[in-house]
């Protein structure tokens, strides 16, 4: 009998424990009208945030409500210029490396660069939309992006200059419209971005392609050219894979937004 008690105790535990776990979903609209605890939510919501990006996470077009304000604290605080810091940092501890870019010498060598939240910050576009708490109108952004504002990630910019003192070429390859090369140009030479050996964006015929589609036959074409792609540098996975894949890659973080 008293076996038997301490099975049924046991197993009524364990129920109990599933239906918790069943019941912990933050974005489950049928869970108990309770209070969240606030460590339980930070949780889950750097969870999420991580999960986005190593690449779990996929394909979302808004960031999870109950998100929007840690997202927000994540992308104005020290720790996401942290993050960046140490990225640059590898970047450069791989330039370094006996792994890395024997320059021949014949202008051939060469390191990809994205634009958006890599080369130019589009925080204070999104610091007016929740921080990706709202679906992208791309109208919108685009209208921001012709106004030239978007300051220099002051990481990548050192970086970039470095690079190109070194005889890298540096492309630029973006998913911005062909439509905005104008503003473009003028905004990264207003930041203090010059030298670079082509800017590439997306024209009419590149429109209907996903944009790590339209990336990899921009490295397609540049590899058919002869140059050696060392590496490339972005904030999105789309910048970096597919086929044909750089020597190396470094992702920048960004967990305000998705592009596939």
């Amino acid at each position: 009998m008293g076996r038997k008690c301490v099975f049924t105790l046991a197993l009524a535990s364990l129920f109990t424990g599933l239906v918790a776990a069943a019941d912990w979903n933050i974005l489950n609209l049928k869970r108990r009208n309770y209070g969240i605890e606030s460590n339980n939510l930070k949780n889950y919501c750097e969870s999420w945030r991580i999960n986005v990006e190593v690449s779990n996470i996929r394909g979302f077009e808004v960031v999870p409500q109950e998100c929007i304000a840690y997202i927000k604290h994540y992308m104005t605080s020290s720790q996401y210029e942290a993050d960046i810091e140490r990225a640059i940092e590898e970047v450069k501890l791989y330039l370094s490396s006996c792994s890395c870019c024997t320059l021949e010498g014949d202008g051939k060598d060469a390191w990809i660069f994205d634009v958006d939240d890599t080369l130019l910050s589009t925080i204070p576009f999104y610091k007016k939309h929740n921080f990706g708490g709202e679906k992208l109108n791309k109208t919108l952004l685009e209208g921001w992006m012709k106004e030239t504002k978007a300051p220099a990630l002051e990481q990548t910019l050192k970086l970039f200059h470095e690079m190109k003192d070194t005889g890298i070429k540096i492309f630029v390859v973006s998913s911005r419209s062909e439509t905005l090369r104008s503003s473009t140009v003028d905004n990264l030479i207003n930041v203090g971005y010059h030298g670079w050996s082509s800017l590439l964006l997306r024209g009419l015929e590149d429109e209907t392609m996903k944009v790590q589609e339209y990336k990899s036959q921009a490295r397609k074409k540049l590899m058919d050219e002869g140059y050696r792609i060392w590496g490339i540098i972005g904030d999105q996975w789309s910048s970096l894979e597919g086929l044909p894949y750089a020597k190396r890659t470094f992702k920048l973080p960004n967990s305000m937004y998705y592009i596939p």
